[in-house]
């Protein structure tokens, strides 16, 4: 069977994450540049090969001095470290739309197996006569274990950065036509 290649629409994605801020609120950012793809058998996803990676400097919490913390040797490193990166090594059927994503997550030049979960929305047929399919992908890391490691205490002697990191992606694909 040939090798089906599915390619992202990034006018139709987006990718998350959200992390506790003074363990009293919770602060949103995203990576408003990225790249995806899933290099398939025919329409089965379960043996496909899937890879992303953001682009650092466009990280955004839609505060200008925190995502300039954010992109310094502080956190992410974005100019020792531009990209992160995720390998998928295995996608298993959960349900009928569920299932469960392992790969490699390279973050700061470190790479660590993570799993997250997936939720197949389906394939359709657009207006204009392309395959496109859905996914929506969550996930937690500890920031600490990809060098992560800045912290600092509040006053009640609290962590205001949550090492927890929440992650999430709606992703929607096309199918190039052969």
């Amino acid at each position: 069977m040939a090798t089906t290649h599915w390619v992202l629409d990034p006018s139709h994605s987006e990718v998350q994450f959200k992390v506790k801020h003074m363990m009293i609120s919770t602060v949103s950012g995203e990576f408003n540049k990225f790249n995806a793809s899933i290099d398939t058998e025919g329409d089965d996803f379960t043996n496909g090969k899937i890879t992303f990676s953001a682009d650092v400097d466009s990280i955004s919490t839609k505060n200008e001095q925190r995502d300039g913390h954010l992109k310094s040797p502080d956190f992410f490193d974005a100019p020792g470290h531009p990209q992160i990166v995720f390998n998928g090594t295995k996608l298993e059927k959960q349900s009928d739309d569920e299932y469960l994503l392992s790969g490699d997550l390279t973050i700061r030049g470190t790479t660590k197996p993570v799993r997250l979960s997936v939720q197949h929305s389906g394939i359709i047929t657009d207006p204009y006569g392309m395959l496109r399919t859905g996914f929506e992908v969550s996930g937690k890391i500890n920031r600490k274990e990809f060098g992560l490691s800045w912290h600092q205490l509040t006053e009640a002697g609290g962590l205001v950065v949550s090492d927890e990191v929440k992650l999430h992606a709606n992703v929607e694909f096309v199918r190039e036509k052969n």
